[in-house]
């Protein structure tokens, strides 16, 4: 039977084939999202990877060891081999530098250590001049502390021989960023976009008073104003040194940038939140007459929170912008959450022939619908305690424009003319019983989590350790050689074929043969699948969850979309369970249904 069912998807790829041309899939950059690496910043966090110190035994041992990702790590193994012959008098001073900045922050991790030399590489001309900012004096006092390491940066870029590798290193990044980083933006993007029923704001106007002197007169000034224009960007920047599980975010002038981790997904909250800026400020700015009718209302509940944290800054504006950006954040996600959950509902009410069933199906709609509210209350909440002292406010508003398909921008001036603080001052006491629930919850799935991770040790699970670090080297002939041999002695695990799949995976995407590629996506397709046949009711969910979604990819790439939506619904049933794929299964299953 098996060989048969072999056979059978053997049958299946051949007939679709895999020269088929890919769908037209939405170009972020129209709507001021770019994707590149930045020179200045893989060039600064370059050299302070260069720092060394001596530990008590008289050993060498770096100054700087940020947590990076998987792919992070195989690159900074690379750099230092490539710049072991670098000059040691500039090593030396680099490492003097850090060393002295890390004594002046003895309670400060890596990754924090890391942050403000990220910002100082924006203030930076771009290289390989990498020129010092002309004007410093409204710098904030974190970059002016960092700011001497300029030229440390600039040295270490002509002497050290990263210059000759720079190119190199860019083309690497862009096509580790191409396997998750580009595809996940632009689901983030369109998400966003859609549900705000909006376009960014990319270019704008200033007038501006120009003084000229007037021809043949020394003391005749005369007035006239010009019209500018210019160009707001988003800019995604991949970088393999960025903290693993960080993302910074900073705004210069009219850019945004996301520095991140390749690989990383970014269905995470906080760069969510980052490309809502982007977006939302022109628009808050466009409204500052408005907001300034309301400012008085709005202050009386930010010094009241203030008083509780003095730390919240006093802007009644910037209040109104984060506000609207925690906002619009937590209720797409409930929004989203609860149109798939419903859908789902539906299609199990049209299968059911009592009514006792019936009502069961419903009654988990409601329980999860619930469950989602209590969510969005804790976020909420987080955000009002941080200052967004609007954010309940704004959310209510919301849910009168999710439907309509009224644009956001045309919508705002109402919101902000509707304001009443009289209403808004109780709001965390109101929401905390659901606050109460979200937290509980929230503990429940990060106790499993704990538990999973720390499930016993076994033979086979210490060798799946091990064969992952031939993984993370992208050693995948070694890595799959072994995994046969572990799936010969264990045919009964799903862990096993997991890692099978995923190696053949990986072997696919650096593949440009159609006939090579076909084969290595029928392998990890068939390994994915006995996942599937060999799981138990034990077989951890996330586990299930990552191979429906892995499944569901190989389809959607076949053109089977309806097969892979399927699937993704398989995923979004295990719900959102601790290392599953959730996010990415709520993503994919979007994405299919615009395309039908």
């Amino acid at each position: 039977m098996r060989k048969i069912l072999i056979l059978m998807i053997v049958a299946v790829f051949s007939a679709l084939g895999f020269g088929q041309n890919p769908p037209t899939v939405m170009d972020v950059s129209n709507y001021g999202v770019k994707i590149d690496p930045d020179k200045r910043v893989l060039v600064v966090l370059s050299a302070l990877e260069m720092a060394r110190t001596k530990n008590d035994a008289g050993q060498d041992v770096k100054l700087i060891n940020t947590t990076l990702s998987e792919k992070g790590s195989v690159f900074r193994e690379r750099l230092l081999q490539d710049m072991a012959g670098m000059n040691e008098d500039l090593r030396q001073r680099i490492s003097v530098f850090v060393t002295q900045y890390k004594k002046r922050r003895p309670n400060a991790t890596d990754a924090e250590i890391v942050s403000p030399f990220i910002s100082m590489a924006y203030t930076l001309s771009p290289a390989p001049e990498m020129a010092d900012p002309a004007y410093t004096a409204d710098l904030p006092g974190t970059l002016l502390d960092v700011l001497d390491f300029a030229p440390l940066a600039r040295e270490f870029y002509r002497r050290s021989g990263i210059s000759g590798k720079l190119d190199e290193y860019v083309r690497d990044y862009q096509a580790e960023a191409d396997r998750t980083l580009r595809s996940s933006t632009r689901e983030m993007v369109s998400e966003l976009l859609d549900y705000m029923h909006t376009r960014p704001e990319i270019f704008y106007s200033e007038k501006v008073k120009v003084e000229t002197q007037k021809a043949k007169s020394k003391s005749t000034v005369l007035q006239k104003v010009e019209t500018r224009d210019y160009e707001r960007r988003f800019l995604v920047v991949p970088e393999m040194l960025a903290p693993a599980g960080n993302i910074i975010f900073l705004n210069v002038k009219d850019d945004y940038y996301l520095v991140l981790p390749p690989d990383k997904d970014l269905s995470n909250t906080d760069a969510r939140r980052a490309f809502l800026q982007f977006v939302i400020d022109p628009l808050v700015l466009k409204q500052s007459k408005d907001i300034a009718l309301i400012r008085d209302q709005v202050k009386q509940i930010l010094d009241e929170r203030r008083k509780a944290d003095p730390s919240i800054s006093p802007d009644v504006f910037l209040t109104v912008s984060r506000s609207l950006v925690s906002a619009i954040d937590a209720r797409q996600i409930e929004f989203t959450r609860a149109q798939i959950a419903t859908a789902k509902a539906r299609e199990k009410i049209a299968t059911m022939k009592t009514d006792a069933d019936r009502r069961a199906v419903s009654a988990e709609l409601d329980r999860q619908k619930s469950a989602l509210a209590d969510e969005t209350a804790l976020m909420l909440s987080e955000s009002f305690e941080r200052g967004a002292v609007m954010a309940f406010y704004f959310a209510d508003q919301l849910k009168g424009t999710e439907d309509s398909g009224f644009d956001i921008a045309s919508s705002l001036r109402e919101m902000i003319a509707s304001f009443d603080a009289a209403k808004e001052g109780d709001r965390l006491a109101r929401n905390a019983e659901a606050k109460k629930r979200a937290l509980a919850a929230r503990e429940l799935r990060r106790k499993s989590s704990v538990a999973v991770e720390t499930a016993p040790d076994n033979p086979v699970t210490r060798r799946l350790l091990e064969i992952q670090k031939m993984i993370t080297a992208r050693d995948l002939a070694g890595a799959g050689a072994e995994l046969k041999k572990l799936a010969a002695e264990n045919p009964s695990e799903p862990r096993i074929y997991y890692s099978i799949g995923r190696v053949a995976s990986l072997s696919a995407e650096g593949v440009t043969d159609p006939d090579v590629q076909a084969q290595k996506l029928l392998d990890a397709k068939v390994a994915y699948s006995n996942v599937l046949r060999t799981a138990k009711p034990t077989t951890d969910k996330a586990l299930l969850s990552l191979t429906y979604v892995a499944l569901a990819r190989i389809y959607e790439f076949s053109g089977e979309n309806a097969y892979a939506v399927q699937l993704y619904d398989k995923a979004i049933e295990l719900d959102d369970v601790p290392g599953g794929a959730f996010r990415d299964a709520l993503a994919g299953k979007q994405n299919l249904l615009k395309k039908q």
